[in-house]
């Protein structure tokens, strides 16, 4: 099975505030907010949603292929791509373009802020599903508004099933957009606070939400996560981690373990648990896509958690 994973592809520049963002921003003055965070430490990484779970995706042995559009400085991406054997053949590359940059600062509470310069992004609706043979299962992630919303439409009109994941993109969608989107996807996975948005925006409950799909997915941080799915709520604990460094790219590394259970009809219980494994692999790492656990190593760590197998 091939995994088209419509999405971002971004140069990641990361920097680490060494204190809290709380105590230097007054609540009640936000409204002249003009503040600057000393940051002692910076990194550019390779990043965006589909580089980011099309790398994880990889490390378990199942089959992505990211579709995005990119800028004329793509180089050095495209040679990691080469180097950690993920597929080129869906990027666009256009020349007038930036690729997509995220410059994300994080602070002692693993808050994070984040400026983004869309870039070549914003033209993604110029890839399109149709062109892309073999494909047998999707994503939807966060990338350009109108590439967003056609390539979900492609999928239906292909007959693809796929996981809608707005991410970071909510803000570009008011109610009737996700209300749409609820109808044409096979699965949903937002985070928590991504969830209260989406409830509020489209006036529906959870339990109206998971109706109209195969499974809802919420990931909660370090609560866990819980499935919603044939009327059942599973709980999916978190997988222990050894340190907590970096939590960006986290939810990219979830949502691989997500598409990989699809993708080898595994039960929920155990997709869940295979996708929290990987979050906590990446956690432990600064940036996207440097962790890189053999398959072996990532089912040593699920047994050594769940008490089972994944495969």
């Amino acid at each position: 099975m091939t995994a088209l994973i419509c999405g971002s592809m971004a140069f990641d520049t990361i920097m680490v505030f060494e204190d809290r963002f709380k105590n230097h921003i007054l609540p009640d003055q936000v409204h002249i907010l003009n503040v600057s965070f000393l940051v002692p430490s910076m990194r550019r990484e390779f990043g965006g949603c589909a580089g980011n779970i099309a790398y994880n995706l990889n490390l378990l042995g199942g089959e992505g292929r990211p579709m995005a559009t990119v800028g004329s400085d793509f180089g050095p991406y495209a040679d990691w791509m080469d180097k950690a054997g993920i597929s080129r053949e869906s990027l666009k590359e256009l020349a007038d373009d930036y690729t997509a940059q995220a410059y994300i600062t994080t602070d002692q509470d693993d808050n994070q802020i984040t400026a983004f310069h869309p870039g070549a992004m914003n033209r993604s609706h110029l890839n399109r599903v149709f062109d892309e043979a073999g494909v047998t299962i999707g994503i939807v992630s966060p990338d350009g508004r109108q590439g967003m919303i056609d390539h979900a439409t492609q999928f239906v009109e292909a007959n693809i099933p796929f996981i809608f994941d707005p991410g970071q993109g909510m803000p570009m969608f008011d109610g009737d957009d996700l209300n749409r989107f609820l109808v044409q996807a096979t699965w949903l996975t937002l985070n928590d606070y991504e969830f209260q948005l989406f409830s509020k925006r489209t006036g529906k409950s959870v339990e109206e939400i998971a109706n109209e799909v195969d499974a809802l997915v919420i990931t909660r941080g370090g609560k866990g996560s819980i499935i919603y799915t044939n009327s059942k709520e599973i709980n999916i604990p978190v997988a222990k981690i050894d340190k907590l460094k970096d939590p960006t790219g986290c939810g990219d590394a979830y949502r691989s373990g997500l598409l990989y259970g699809l993708m080898n009809n595994m039960d929920w219980e155990t997709t869940g648990r295979l996708a929290a494994i990987m979050g906590a692999s990446k956690i432990e790492v600064n940036g996207t896509q440097n962790h890189a656990p053999t398959r072996e190593e990532i089912a040593a760590r699920f047994q050594y958690n769940f008490n089972y197998q994944p495969w």
